[in-house]
């Protein structure tokens, strides 16, 4: 059973790394880069219990805080340009 998740989670990272490849805009990319994370946690989590080893899920958890903290900063580094911004640039135009 866990062998055949490990299958269709490999199935939709090969689709989802098609898709970050080939994404006609950088959003598109960011979005596939971050479902790429996403299947690799879970990838971890199902590897895990195929090997009997629940240690994987602790790695998984720092691996998914990890890709929430890259996929914002990159984000926030194509809006603003830098790292540095507080946000607040928006408020004064307005």
């Amino acid at each position: 059973m866990f062998s055949v998740a490990a299958i269709a989670v490999l199935v939709a990272l090969g689709l989802a790394l098609a898709r970050a490849l080939l994404g006609p805009t950088v959003f598109d990319r960011v979005l596939a880069a971050n479902a790429v994370g996403t299947l690799a946690i879970l990838l971890l989590a199902v590897f895990g219990f195929l090997t009997g080893r629940p240690e994987f899920l602790d790695i998984g958890i720092t691996y998914a805080l990890l890709n929430l903290i890259g996929t914002l900063a990159v984000l926030k580094f194509w809006r603003y340009g830098d790292l540095s911004g507080s946000g607040d640039e928006d408020e004064a135009d307005a």
